[in-house]
């Protein structure tokens, strides 16, 4: 089911807990935004888990609601915001989203706007993921649409007494033929206070019809990329902002012996941040922060032996762990007692069958985005702290802050301006945690820029991974034994898709030397002692 409001004076829910998420934008905060208007909430089934097994981090929020609330506003000049918590990293949903809703609306494309990634503002999702967006966000918002249009028919033959069936939708304009009367969404929506329960099962408009959706439009902003105009992260000015900089160690898992400051301390407007190992600066200009970095000298005591390419995937396979989240099956074993097994299992082969056995390998990946990692943190005079970043998880971000500083849900907002790409390697905020901290010490908005080298230094990356197989078949051509042991690259899409009885797969994770993408990884969140 989904609610439809028009404006919210005196609205009151019976069970504010049980409400959508939509329901979560005071009055006034939403009539200084949108003016009032049309706002329809569908309740939907509970989103997909996120690409990295987790619901969010920290927080002690509920990661995976029950239901998810996604949002159209349609307001008295008949624009249309279209509220979701996808963002828009390269693949150009913010032109195939607006589609299918311009479509089941029936509105002009140029007529809707899509408010994405805004933690105050779209309802919460999980991510940005997995080729999901078109999948699970389209027939989501199509479903919306049609049933806030389908209200609008409702609210248009009420007002004329006559039968819905008997209107005419097109452009944003409800027409009643044989009346000669017709009346835009705005007008329909302007001054009314509605509350309404409407069906999800309107009907959507078959793709046989489509004039908008899966048609050749320009791309929704284009021109604002192909002049310059996009603010991307990176981009992001605001008044009396400062330059960050962070002191990386020159290993890894390196700690800190001593440091020497004095010379980036001398140089006009330069701060240093420093919280237990995290140690930072700000400067009014980039090129000062950059000079002040060069400036400290910091001694690092980088720990010995670390493996190198020509040893990475023997030394996966030395420091794994038990096997665990792949999948096992023994004959005559329990599942439990197959999960506590302390040695792995081998898939013995028939007798008189051949045997073959390989190992495969795939190195560390870097997701090289076309942007590095780059937040923007002010904290205003309230303890509230915004953070603009290039993130695929801005509620998974805004999650990470939380933890990090302490604080109330309420007193974060994660912005995502469209960013230069992140192919899977944007979901943690440690570029936003790290502009946060600084923010915080210097009282006043920060903008934290990694360079490249950073980005393919300290960002996660693809992990590294070793692939032992073992397999045998009769000479009829039956595959009798199915041996498959992963190390450190996880588990996904291990199982054998042939049919064979018996097959052994198991994952085995391992002590990674470098940060990787794996679900266990992902929480870079450190808390401010400060």
């Amino acid at each position: 089911m989904s609610t439809v409001l028009t404006d919210l004076p005196g609205l009151t829910l019976p069970d504010p807990a049980n409400a959508p998420r939509c329901f979560q934008l005071d009055r006034r905060t939403f009539l200084q935004l949108f003016g009032g208007g049309l706002l329809v909430c569908l309740s939907d089934a509970p989103g997909l888990a996120q690409e990295s097994g987790r619901g969010g981090f920290g927080g002690g929020r509920q990661q995976v609601p029950s239901d998810v609330s996604a949002w159209i506003h349609v307001a008295a000049d008949n624009k249309i915001s279209v509220f979701t918590g996808k963002v828009e990293v390269g693949q150009n949903i913010r032109t195939s989203l607006a589609q299918l809703v311009a479509e089941e609306l029936m509105v002009p494309f140029d007529a809707i706007t899509m408010v994405m990634g805004d933690t105050d503002l779209t309802p919460y999702d999980m991510g940005t993921f997995g080729s999901q967006s078109t999948p699970q966000m389209g027939p989501r918002l199509r479903t919306m649409a049609a049933a806030a249009r389908q209200t609008l028919v409702d609210m248009a033959a009420k007002r004329w007494s006559c039968d819905a069936a008997a209107l005419v939708v097109a452009n944003g304009t409800i027409t009643a033929p044989n009346a000669n009367q017709s009346l835009t969404y705005g007008e329909l929506t302007k001054g009314e206070k509605l509350v309404a329960t409407v069906s999800g099962n309107a009907p959507l408009t078959p793709a046989k019809d489509w004039k908008i959706a899966g048609t050749p439009v320009p791309k929704a902003n284009g021109r604002d990329f192909v002049t310059g105009k996009h603010q991307y992260p990176s981009d992001i000015t605001l008044p009396g902002m400062m330059f960050g900089k962070i002191v990386r160690p020159q290993g890894y898992n390196a700690t800190l012996d001593s440091i020497d400051t004095t010379a980036a301390e001398k140089m006009p407007g330069v701060k240093l941040v420093r919280d237990g190992d995290f140690i930072g600066l700000v400067a009014p200009d980039a090129w000062t922060a950059e000079q002040a970095l060069a400036s400290i000298k910091a001694k690092w005591n980088v720990a010995a032996g670390q493996p190198s390419n020509q040893t990475i995937f023997d030394y996966l396979k030395a420091n794994s762990e038990a096997p665990r989240g792949g999948s096992r099956s023994v004959v005559g074993v329990a599942p439990a007692a197959i999960a506590e097994a302390a040695p792995a299992a081998t898939a013995a082969p028939s007798p008189g069958a051949l045997s073959l056995a390989q190992s495969y390998t795939v190195q560390y990946i870097a997701h090289a985005p076309l942007e590095p990692r780059a937040a923007v943190a002010q904290w205003d005079s309230t303890g509230k702290l915004t953070v603009w970043t290039g993130t695929q998880r801005p509620f998974g971000v805004k999650d990470e802050l939380v933890a990090a500083f302490h604080l109330d849900p309420s007193k974060v907002r994660v912005i995502q301006p469209d960013m230069g790409s992140g192919y899977g390697g944007k979901h943690t905020g440690d570029a936003a945690v790290e502009a946060a901290r600084l923010a915080k010490s210097a009282g006043a908005p920060v903008r934290l820029v990694w360079t490249r080298e950073e980005e393919f230094t300290w960002a996660y990356f693809r992990p590294a991974g070793l692939m032992e197989l073992k397999a045998s078949v009769q000479h009829d051509g039956t595959l009798v034994s199915w041996e498959h042991h992963n190390y450190n690259s996880g588990n996904a899409g291990l199982p054998t898709p042939y049919n064979v009885a018996n097959p052994v797969t198991e994952y085995h994770a391992s002590k990674s030397p470098l940060r990787i993408g794996r679900s266990e990884e992902r929480r870079v969140v450190k808390e401010c002692r400060s």
